[in-house]
């Protein structure tokens, strides 16, 4: 396809030259990137209906957290035509060497640069009932592990890197185990990192639902008898008798 197209729109020309020699494929070159799409997309507007156009990524697939929606969406809008070829992407990988279900399953795209919004996107993970993929870079799996340790647990998780390169590795199993894996070596740190987590399940949903009523719960204990207390509880919730037991038992002792 690369040598049957008119042009190339690519993130990095430098990045895709060696690609393109590799093949001894000489084709004009277009930078596109989050800043420049709007006036990529006018560049070429007069040439979207007469040429054969390639968008490619660095790495990965174009518009999986990468530069090309604003691209894609205007020619869908002007009916200009468009296919996808099939090429090469880490969440499906990831997904396929995790060991965990993946029926269903939800992408979060790139884990957060702040540490208030990195903290934020594994809490809302934590609610989510499908196995959830996501990205992460080098500088930020360590951070990323570590909030995952604190913030969720009794959940299977599954840490790749550098997948389909020379250097791929699978790191698979709970939540310690991996982080016990990964931390023996520097050099496991280093690579672009696809994280997929288990989904929550409905005993975990239970538990946190249970956790919100904490305040509630202890002052009722101060009115009212255990068993009482497990039968509000139960009625208000729709949780199991014998788990509210259990959570207002620990709360009466604590």
């Amino acid at each position: 396809m690369l040598k049957d197209c008119d042009l190339v729109i690519c993130e990095n020309p430098k990045h895709s030259l060696k690609l393109l020699n590799k093949f001894g494929i000489k084709k004009k070159l277009i930078s596109l990137h989050d800043y420049n799409e709007s006036s990529i997309i006018q560049l070429l507007e007069d040439r979207l209906d007469k040429n054969i156009i390639a968008l490619i990524s660095d790495a990965g697939s174009p518009l999986i957290s990468d530069p090309g929606f604003k691209f894609i969406q205007h020619c869908i809008n002007n009916e200009v035509n468009i296919t996808s070829i099939p090429g090469p992407t880490s969440i499906i990988p990831a997904l396929q060497l995790s060991g965990i279900p993946i029926n269903e399953f939800h992408f979060a795209g790139f884990f957060p640069k702040s540490s208030k919004n990195m903290i934020e996107f594994i809490k809302s993970i934590n609610e989510i009932g499908k196995t959830v993929v996501f990205f992460v870079s080098t500088h930020k799996i360590k951070k990323c592990l570590e909030i995952l340790d604190k913030e969720i647990k009794n959940r299977l998780i599954s840490v790749s890197k550098e997948l389909t390169k020379i250097n791929e590795k699978t790191y698979r199993g709970s939540i310690d185990k991996v982080i016990n894996e990964i931390f023996q070596h520097k050099d496991n740190f280093k690579g672009e990192f696809v994280v997929v987590v288990e989904g929550s399940s409905k005993k975990d949903k239970n538990v946190n639902s249970l956790s919100g009523f904490n305040d509630e719960i202890i002052r009722l204990l101060v009115k009212f008898s255990l068993t009482e207390v497990v039968e509000i509880v139960h009625n208000l919730t729709g949780i199991s008798k014998n788990k509210v037991y259990k959570w207002v038992l620990k709360l009466k002792k604590s």
